[in-house]
This record gives C-alpha cells, structure tokens and sequence, in this order.
C-alpha cells in the first residue's frame, strides 16, 4: 500500500492538470470501487472547479468551488494515468503492483478537464474509493476526524510525542503507526525512521516521555527521524517494493536507498557499526532493524 511520500508525489503530480482546472466530464465505468460511487457523481463534478489539491495523511482531497470536497483514497493498487493539454500519451502516476493487470477493464473513473487535461483512475483490486463530502462536514467525516498530527508539520514535536507516549504500554512500531496519533505513517517509513533514531521497534513507547512527562532525548531523535525520512522520500519520488512511479511517470528511487526495510541478513548501513540487519514480525507486519546500534 502506498504511504504518505507516495501519496505526497501522486498529489504533486495531479496538481497541474487538476488545480484550477474544471470538470468537463466525468464518466464512471462501474457502479463502485470498495465502496459505491456517490450518488450522481458525474452530475455533481461536473462544471466544479478544483480550487486546491491537498494530502491527508494518505488520502488525497480536492477542495471544490462548489463547496464539496472530493475524497479519494488509493487503496492497495490505485493509480492515476494523466494525459495533461498537449501530451501525446497520458503517463502512469503509482504503479505499485507490477504483476497486477492494469488493462483498460480495470479503468474505472475518467474526468476529463476543460482545456484538454485528462485524468484515468485505475485499481485492478478496488480497493480505492473516491467520496464527496460537504466541505463543511470534512474535518468531522469518518476517515478524517480521527486522524491524528501530520508528520512534515510543526505538529509533530517531540513535547507532542512525549505527551501521547507518557505510560503506554505499546511498542514504538505500533505506536506511530496508530493513524491516531501521527497520520500517514506506514510500515516503511517507521522501520526507516526507527533506524535513523536508533531505536528498536521492540522498545516501550514510553521510552519517548520521562515521568513527568517531558521528551526525552529519544523523542526529539525520533520526531528528526521521521521528519528527514519522509522528506528524502518525497524527493527521491517515494518508493514501493515494486515499480513505483512518480509524477513524470520515471520510477521512483527511494527503495534504493533503504537502511533496513527489506535487508534482513545483509550488513548495517550505518558507518561503523558491524551488526546484521534482522526481521521480525510485529502485529502482523514485518519489521527490520538492527540488534547493534537500535536499543
């Protein structure tokens, strides 16, 4: 499933054929995706104009000026074909899944704008969805109002972490990968992030606050890592375990780059140190990190 960098570069991509930019027809090709397509989807899109594009934790929100916000989620192998004014070819935004079939039957909503930009959502498995919610209810609708802190904001501090952590009982990968508590964090990133903090997956979240609450040094390491990761992410174009594509249609690289994820029995990355990368399973979910220099 794509995390937040992922998400972060569909949405960079999108942006130049959709903000500003209205809805001249939108075709459905079926009746749902994982969930129903709204009621009378196309008549509602169509004539609105996109006045922002933003990100949500993983969800991407187009502000409408007809005061509704469209809500879409990519699911496991959601991606966005784009064709902007003037382009021969549309290219592929997310391609995360290279031995899932991404034919025309599995291209399930076209919006083409005014002035020539097409957009094709595509999700061999459907387990996307697109919602339009009055922009008045969004920050209270189900899959927004829970969410917690954006991780590139100036939320995200070490005071805030400590104040969520203070007696937890959960480890740290499960911890931040609560949507509650810090949004749009996945497995990749929290493994990557863990490492660049020195932490082991394993630790208590309460190794994060001191007892009277404070940060402790672990926190403000943590809240460094987190942010630096998702960053180089962001700028290397995101990364899947497959074949993602990033707003130009090229490959993105961060993969390349991974300290852990993915690397157990290899050496760690980190200068100096000569531990073994491990894997461990952790609610389900694989974690990677090494025994040497994350306590």
């Amino acid at each position: 499933m794509p995390e937040l960098p992922e998400v972060e570069t569909v949405r960079m991509g999108l942006a130049p054929v959709l903000t500003g930019k209205t809805f001249a027809r939108v075709t459905t090709r079926r009746a749902d995706l994982r969930f129903p397509f709204p009621e009378n989807f196309a008549k509602r899109l169509t004539g609105a104009r996109v006045d922002s594009l933003e990100r949500r934790a993983k969800y991407l929100i187009a502000h409408l000026s007809t005061d509704e916000a469209l809500l879409m989620h990519l699911g496991m192998t959601g991606r966005f074909h784009v064709q902007a004014p003037g382009e021969v070819a549309p290219h592929l935004l997310g391609d995360y899944e290279q031995d899932v079939d991404a034919g025309p039957k599995h291209m399930h909503a076209v919006f083409d704008m005014q002035g020539g930009g097409r957009v094709t959502y595509a999700d061999p498995r459907r387990f996307g969805y697109m919602l339009l919610v009055p922009e008045a209810e969004l920050a209270q609708h189900a899959m927004m109002r829970g969410l917690g802190v954006e991780p590139l904001s100036t939320a995200l501090t070490p005071d805030y972490l400590a104040g969520r952590a203070l007696g937890r009982r959960s480890d740290l990968k499960a911890f931040l990968m609560d949507q509650r508590i810090v949004a749009g964090l996945g497995n990749i990133y929290v493994c990557e992030a863990l490492f660049r903090a020195g932490l082991k997956p394993t630790r208590l979240a309460s190794v994060l606050a001191t007892k009277s609450g404070k940060p402790t040094a672990d926190a403000v390491r943590l809240v460094a890592g987190i942010k630096s990761v998702l960053e180089a992410a962001i700028k290397a174009g995101g990364s899947t375990l497959r074949d993602y594509r990033q707003a130009d249609g090229s490959s993105g690289g961060f993969q390349n780059t991974f300290q852990v994820y993915g690397r157990a029995g290899e050496p760690c990355a980190r200068p100096g140190c000569r531990g073994i990368v491990r894997r461990s399973v952790q609610g389900g979910r694989s974690s990677f990190y090494c025994p040497v220099c994350q306590h």
